[in-house]
């Protein structure tokens, strides 16, 4: 099973085909390689193993980003338990 995470695009390198992705507050870099469309800055894209997938729609990646933020907090819950 694949795992993509929706991302905010803050800033495109055009030369070397990599966008700056904000995923959750952290920044990272991921290559525009397999995309065919355009990716511009604002763009809600998915991204996976370094490479951004696809667009995704702003509702949607907010969604999916609230359903992150509950797994991750349940997460921390569950290791709280055990300490």
């Amino acid at each position: 099973m694949c795992l993509a995470i929706p991302s905010k695009v803050v800033s495109i390198d055009e030369k070397d085909n990599m966008a700056t992705l904000d995923t959750l507050g952290v920044q990272r870099k991921a290559s525009l390689d397999l995309m065919q469309e355009e990716v511009s800055i604002g763009d809600y894209v998915l991204l996976h193993i370094g490479y951004v997938m696809g667009k995704i729609d702003k509702e949607d990646a907010m969604q999916s980003l609230e359903l992150y933020r509950q797994i991750i907090n349940e997460m921390e819950s569950s290791q709280e338990d055990y300490s």
